[in-house]
């Protein structure tokens, strides 16, 4: 593989480390040249470190245009790769001239790389933004900054995300810390505690909330001292701050450093950025390096590095009371700032090494070039429809698996997915992604697919609206007519209550649709009771019974987070505001008491929909006298199937949060508000379950008991599991087939 790299040539930070560094490494594995637009020290660093590479400077566009590509036919690259706005202005250029690729990786916010510059902005920032429209593909530093751009309206799936990587074989640096911390003017002694940041002193970097936050946990700590390693437009202002604020005793302006960083992490004791936007800042894996405990706001791809209060903690961009609290718990707790630095070093060495960050570039040339030149098909894809980007996690899960089954069928296959909130779907799956109701898009999507999905969950059914139904069934008809072969996939079929859609139902079936999986076998039976006979129908299972659970440290996180201690025993109660739920609220509130005082098991109260879920379990836990929580909706599907799966019983409405529990073996109590819950519980073998029109205390209770006593035997649940997790494949195969 041939890769030819542009760049303007006057990067520094993070973007020069990153392409440098990147470049050094792909340089062992393939071909990669660097085009710089400008002499210089870039320049000059890339020879150093045996880099290929060629100045073409000048202000004469036409002409750098004619070298480069003389330069790309001559050496037959297979894909061209741009950093920063001069690069992506001439990839712009060259792409209606060339039949490669053209990516761009786009390091930060171009709408603030010309903070405080507004002419620079005007012209450059403006240029920049539209080349970038004219890429193939977007390589983003963070899936924060991919989130950014698709919400700006760039393709979801033209997008790739990478972080920086570094390498964590460090020298061991032996001088003395005070003597260094003194000669860069810090009032330090044995007993500081030293808070570093290193950034330019920029606005985006947000340094005042830095101060503000630091001159409010100074007067917890008399030991607190803070060293600012950097030099830039606002040093005036941010010294008069200090002094205003009464720290600037205590506050070291340090400028630039010179000869590297790694003297500065190994001296400080805790790292701090209070940017108000990054992608993935150098800085902060720089200090994980050196056991660093990091206090950073959460923005850009900084919570994928840091996990809140398990490997560092986070605060709101711009609040300085929040971070002035995290700096005063750390400093009031030495040991903890040692377990948060050593937690960092595990997580930063093992995910986000210089090695890993070559192994996904790699992964993404091989993918564009993949993916560039299978554009030529008529017709390719997936269309999937259902109840989708409503906050339900339940239906949000179903997406999730039927696309990654789709991706191991196709690891390129195109994805259309028709969504209530198309901007959400496109940035957590990095889908194309159109409005439920946009006719004219999604039949246009239908044209150009092989294959449309009526995907999972119980979409035939006349229960909630018959305006459902009759979409969910003109849908089918569109795709059956537009050339898709169709498919229901892992679905719950009914209930449907008028009869008069039975007939409905079973033309529309029987016409339209080639095949249909079912998640359990009332529905089965229920297609045999309207007479769907002419499609292929097999019974398999749910599809996201294939997900699986987030990280240890993530779902700490969320514990955490939720102001829930780890060492604790805890039961999960998941409910559903629907109707006659109101009267039936006081029984769980008696149950999480019962649970606390009989079994010493605290209440958590997990809201699978975001929206309503929250509701109804403030609602039940109205005058609750015991501890209880709440969480109203993890950030992942995975987070909540670990949330989940650290309860010794989960006491359900939720459909989901029955099969999320589940497949961890955690106990269950069915509520039912929906025949779909009962089939569940009895297709993998259990029968702790009530309805909710008559559902006593008494009986609630006694579900409960048992449930928590099952705790602890898990096997026979998940054998139950892993027998469905074995069928559900076939959705797997039967859409490979319609597929061919």
């Amino acid at each position: 593989m041939k890769v030819i790299h542009l760049i303007g040539g006057g990067d520094t930070g993070g973007a020069k480390t990153h392409l440098l560094s990147l470049l050094s490494g792909l340089n062992r594995q393939i071909h990669a040249d660097l085009v710089s637009f400008r002499e210089g020290d870039f320049a000059e660093d890339a020879r150093a470190l045996g880099i290929p590479t060629t100045v073409m400077a000048g202000n004469n566009i036409p002409k750098v245009k004619r070298q480069l590509l003389r330069m790309i036919r001559q050496n037959k690259y297979d894909v061209i790769h741009c950093h920063g706005s001069r690069a992506n202005m001439m990839g712009a250029l060259l792409r209606p001239h060339v039949d490669i690729p053209v990516v761009s990786t786009i390091h930060s916010d171009y709408k603030l790389d010309y903070m405080g510059r507004t002419l620079g902005g005007l012209v450059y920032g403006n240029i920049n933004a539209i080349a970038l429209r004219h890429m193939d593909y977007r390589v983003g530093v963070s899936d924060a900054m991919v989130d950014l751009l698709i919400s700006r309206g760039f393709p979801a799936e033209s997008f790739y995300a990478i972080y920086n990587g570094l390498d964590f074989n460090v020298p061991e640096i032996t001088e003395d810390r005070l003597d260094y911390l003194r000669s860069l003017g810090a009032n330090v002694d044995e007993d500081s505690i030293v808070v570093g940041i290193a950034a330019r002193l920029d606005p985006v970097k947000d340094i005042p909330t830095l101060l503000r936050g630091f001159a409010k946990a100074a007067k917890t700590s008399d030991k607190l001292r803070l060293v600012i390693a950097g030099d830039g437009s606002e040093k005036e202002k941010l010294e008069a701050l200090a002094k205003e604020l009464g720290i600037a005793d205590r506050t070291c302006f340090a400028g630039w450093i010179s000869g590297g960083m790694e003297r500065f992490f190994h001296a400080i004791d805790i790292n701090t950025l209070t940017s108000l936007s990054e992608t993935f800042p150098y800085v902060l894996t720089e200090g994980a390096r050196y056991h660093k405990a990091t206090i950073a706001s959460c923005v850009g791809g900084i919570p994928k590095l840091i996990d809140h209060g398990i490997s560092g903690m986070l605060f709101p961009a711009g609040d300085a009371d929040a971070l002035g609290s995290c700096i005063a718990e750390l400093a009031a707790d030495r040991e903890r700032i040692q377990i948060l630095g050593d937690a960092l070093h595990a997580k930063a060495s093992q995910r986000f090494s210089l090695q890993s960050t070559i192994d996904t570039q790699l992964h993404i040339y091989g993918e564009v070039i993949r993916r560039y030149h299978r554009r030529i098909r008529k017709k390719d894809g997936v269309v999937i429809c259902g109840a989708y980007g409503r906050g339900n996690a339940g239906d949000d899960a179903i997406l999730e698996a039927i696309i990654g089954e789709m991706r191991s069928i196709d690891q390129d296959i195109p994805i259309t997915v028709l969504s209530r909130n198309p901007l959400e779907t496109r940035q957590t799956l990095r889908v194309n992604a159109i409005h439920t109701f946009s006719f004219f898009k999604w039949l246009a999507a239908m044209r150009r697919s092989k294959l449309y999905i009526n995907g999972g969950g119980n979409l035939i059914q006349d229960v909630t609206s018959n305006r459902s139904l009759w979409y969910y069934l003109f849908n089918i008809i569109s795709a059956k007519r537009s050339g898709c072969t169709v498919q229901m996939y892992g679905c719950g079929i009914g209930p449907l209550l008028r009869e008069n859609h039975w007939g409905l139902v079973a033309r529309v079936l029987n016409r339209h649709v080639d095949t249909i999986t079912l998640r359990e076998p009332d529905s089965l039976e229920q297609l045999r009771r309207i007479g769907v006979t002419a499609p292929h129908i097999e019974l398999t299972a749910d599809p996201a019974l294939t997900l699986p659970m987030a990280e240890e440290s993530q779902i700490d996180s969320a514990f955490l987070s939720a102001g829930i201690p780890l060492k604790g025993r805890y039961m999960a109660i998941s409910l559903r505001n629907w109707e006659g739920f109101e009267e039936k609220a006081p029984l769980f509130r008696a149950l999480a008491e019962h649970v606390y005082r009989t079994h010493a098991v605290t209440p958590v109260f997990v809201s699978v929909e975001k929206t309503h879920d929250p509701h109804a379990a403030a609602l039940a836990a109205e005058g609750l006298s015991c501890p209880h929580y709440f969480i109203n909706g993890a950030d992942r599907i995975q987070t909540i199937i670990g949330i989940l799966s650290r309860m010794e019983a989960v006491v359900s409405m939720r459909l989901h949060s029955l099969i999320f529990a589940a497949g961890q073996g955690t106990p269950l109590v069915g509520i039912v508000y929906d025949p779909k819950v009962s089939s569940f519980l009895r297709y993998i073998g259990e029968n702790g379950y009530a309805e909710l029109a008559t559902l006593t205390e008494g009986e609630l209770i006694r579900l409960t008991d048992e449930a928590l006593a099952r705790y602890g035997d898990k096997e026979r649940q998940l054998a139950a599991v892993r027998r469905l997790r074995a069928i559900e494949h076939r959705n797997v195969e039967l859409a490979e087939e319609l597929l061919q």
